[in-house]
């Protein structure tokens, strides 16, 4: 039987080719209008000309494949702003979107991000979710990604080891298409190093996440591309399956009601021949980059394939 398009991406990757992810997409949608609290999967339906352009501006700029507009798109986050009832439309909606321009031979990524609820074993009150919570609520998010067209699932941006399992083996539960998983990660600068909310070094979360069923691996978010190389330089040690970094532009800078971040795309970018070094497979970038970023990223990476 033949496998569904997405899987060349992993094929790909273990022949040894580099490919390019995206960049952010909440730093667009407020630049185009989306107020602090707003929803932003609520735009896949009010302003769908809006995140179909955003999509459009990364492939333009180099991306292989790009992420729908879907990271808060789990009924358990949606319920915050009432809308629950909407995760399917939501979620079909985003993956038609970011499907209708991709171009011949690039790829659609699902974006499913975390819950905001923290696991029953950690937490006391009413924002908890048990482990049957999560697999329902991820359940429910990929198979409607996977009926709106995606190529692949992106499990980004997790906290919590349970929550990233349980996604991971949602979307294995609900359809053939590879998972790409990615956890965030803080830097203790008193320990100089680099670990999740709940203590996982970068070795352990690849262990972790490959044995929930992940086919790639890796991290996005976080304090910059400078962390990145190192947390991909410690999975690497323990793993030779794919790998992904798709770091912030740096730390946040807020100024009254403005917020930018560090890197510009320049300063980003020279970090990457080192991230590919280091042995990542797949690079893009996080928030605070645009387009600008990622038309830089991937000039670096075209430049390593023709070597």
């Amino acid at each position: 039987m033949t496998k569904p398009p997405g899987w060349q991406i992993v094929q790909r990757v273990k022949a040894g080719e580099l490919l390019v992810f995206d960049g952010g997409y909440g730093t667009a949608l407020f630049d185009a209008g989306l107020l602090n609290g707003g929803c932003p999967e609520l735009w896949n339906d009010t302003h769908a000309d809006v995140v179909r352009g955003i999509h459009r501006g990364y492939f333009t700029a180099g991306s292989d494949f790009v992420e729908t507009n879907t990271f808060g798109g789990t009924r358990l986050k949606l319920n915050e702003y009432k809308i629950g009832h909407r995760t399917r439309e939501l979620n079909v909606k985003g993956a038609q979107l970011a499907r209708s321009v991709c171009p011949p031979g690039r790829w659609v990524a699902g974006s499913i991000g975390p819950t905001s609820c923290v696991p029953a074993d950690y937490g006391v009150g009413d924002n908890i979710a048990t482990d049957e919570e999560y697999l329902e609520t991820f359940k429910e998010q990929a198979a409607a990604l996977a009926e709106g067209g995606v190529d692949i699932f992106a499990v980004e941006t997790m906290m919590f080891p349970q929550e990233a399992t349980a996604a991971i083996a949602a979307c294995k539960a609900v359809s053939d298409l590879p998972v790409m998983a990615t956890m965030f990660f803080q830097y203790e600068e008193m320990h100089d190093r680099d670990r999740t909310m709940w203590g996982e070094s970068p070795a352990d979360v690849a262990r972790t996440l490959l044995a929930a069923g992940a086919d790639i691996v890796g991290m996005n978010c976080g304090r910059g591309p400078d962390r990145a190389i190192t947390i991909i330089r410690e999975m690497r040690a323990v793993t030779d399956a794919p790998l992904i970094a798709y770091p912030n532009a740096g730390l946040p800078i807020t100024t009254g009601d403005t917020t930018t971040y560090e890197l510009g795309p320049e300063a980003m970018a020279k970090d990457y021949p080192a991230l590919l070094d280091a042995g990542c497979n797949i690079v893009g970038a996080c928030c605070g980059s645009g387009p600008e970023h990622i038309r830089l990223i991937a000039e670096i990476v075209r430049a390593r394939r023709k070597r």
